[in-house]
This record gives structure tokens, sequence and C-alpha cells, in this order.
């Protein structure tokens, strides 16, 4: 198995300097930001540092781009620039309420990836809708911070059923799972990483993060324990001895009896490792 991405690093694309660094970084993904993180009147600057930039980086780098939503003046634009790069280049796109959106930046972007993000209480409902909207989608996410706002939840416990939602989609989809929302607090790191221990227990698999100095918080936290490595390869040798002795029933050391999912779940956390 191809070892997962982790690690996504949001910077603002008015911001060069900031973008180079990104692209250095540990992150697994690097974020180029057109939405949000840039004010309105820099967007016209930001989108021609990402041209000048990634025309030649992103070839060796995992990146996607955050573009505006279709109901900005600046849609179009960055449509247009990000179709001017790299296939490699992934579209990572805000707002989505309707698998229409992703039909329509398909037919803009053919071939490349999309990664909608799901903001409000009807992009949760029609999840599924949007997951399997188009070949191009690659994975989905929550945009938490606007999500919060349209439920009128101060709290993570209040985003759990969205969360789980989300996450159950991306399955049903065969999509990857899905990375965490950003941590908005970069100081915090402790409970950055009680929430990605939270997040890890539902179902999500990695992170966005404002600051490269949440990454390592982030791997720490969605990396197997050392205990959990052992007990997946140990999973994988008894598999592997009783196949080769041609034994039907399989069990651990424990006395726990091994089915398919289980060895697929040890495989997958080894993939996580990088074992």
């Amino acid at each position: 198995m191809k070892t997962p991405a982790l690690t996504f690093l949001y910077v603002p694309a008015d911001r060069p300097e900031r973008v180079e660094k990104a692209l250095a970084s540990e992150a697994d993904v690097v974020l180029v930001d057109l939405e949000d993180a840039v004010a309105p009147a820099h967007k016209d600057a930001a989108r021609a540092n990402l041209v000048r930039l990634l025309a030649d980086a992103a070839g060796d780098r995992a990146v996607q781009v955050r573009i505006n939503h279709p109901s900005t003046p600046w849609h179009a634009a960055d449509v247009a620039a990000l179709a001017g790069l790299p296939l490699p280049v992934g579209a990572r796109v805000p707002k989505v309420e309707s698998p229409a959106e992703i039909l329509a930046l398909a037919a803009a972007l053919p071939g490349r990836d999309l990664h909608p993000l799901i903001e409000s209480a009807l992009g949760v409902e029609r999840a599924l809708d949007i997951a399997t909207a188009s070949p191009q989608v690659a994975s989905i996410g929550l945009g938490e911070a606007d999500l919060r706002s349209d439920l009128g939840i101060d709290d993570e416990a209040g985003l759990t059923w969205a969360r789980s939602r989300v996450i159950v989609a991306a399955r049903a989809a065969r999509l990857a799972a899905p990375a965490m929302s950003a941590y908005p607090n970069v100081r915090d790191l402790e409970g950055l990483a009680t929430s990605c221990r939270a997040g890890r227990a539902l179902g999500f698999r990695g992170r966005t993060a404002i600051h490269p100095a949440q990454l390592a918080t982030i791997r720490a936290a969605f990396l197997p324990s050392a205990e959990e490595v052992v007990r997946a390869s140990e999973v994988l040798a008894r598999v592997a001895d009783a196949t080769a002795a041609g034994v039907g029933a399989i069990a651990l050391t424990d006395g726990t009896f091994l089915d398919v999912a289980m060895v697929e779940r040890a495989r997958a956390v080894l993939a996580l490792a990088g074992a």
C-alpha cells in the first residue's frame, strides 16, 4: 500500500514567500489558498503568484489549490488559472452544496482531481451525492468554521454527527478517509492532539493545518502506535503461516480469531506506519 497523506498545510497565495516555505516543508500536501485566507484586494496578485510558483514546483510536490466559490467574482479567473497548471495540481472546492457544482467544475477542468469541501447543513445532507458526482472527485472533507456558523454550534460535540456523515459518505463512495478540518488555535498543541485523537476514533485520517508548527502533532496523532504496529505485523505473519500450512482457522496469541476485515485493517496500519 502507498503511505497515505496525513498532513495538509494551508498557505495563502498572496504570500509567495510562505508558499515557497510550505512547498519545502514536511507537509504531505500543500494547500495553496485563493479563498478565505486572501483578502479581496489581493485576489488578483494571489492568482498571479499561484501560476508563477506552481508551474514548475507542482511536479515535485502534492499540491491542491483552493479556489473561490462560483458565486464570487473571482471564480472564473481562478478556474482558468488552475486549468493552465500541471494536471497533478488538484482543485480544492469550497462550500459545495450540490453535485451540479462538481459536474460544472469537472467539465471546466477535465482529468483534474477535485476535492470538495462541505461547509453547510445542506452540503452534509448531500454528502454522498457530492462524493459520487464525478469520477474526478478524489476526496471530500468538511469546512468546519462555516459549518459551525450554519449550525449555530460552539463546541466539537455538536460536529460529531456531521463528521461521521462525511466519513461514511467517503467510504460509501470508495474514497480515502477524509482529513479533519483545521484546528484554529495554532498555539494549543495539546488541544490539537486531543481533537485529532477524537477524530481518528471516528475514522478521519490526517488533518489540515494552518501553521507548520501543527504538522508534527497531527502526524503523531494519526500514526499507529508501536503496539498497533506489532499487532498488525502479528496478524499478517499468522495469515502467512496459516496459508503455508493450509490451515483455515487462524488465531492470534491472545486467542482472537482473525477475519478478512482484521487482515485488511492490519495492512492499513502497516501502510500508515510505512512498514
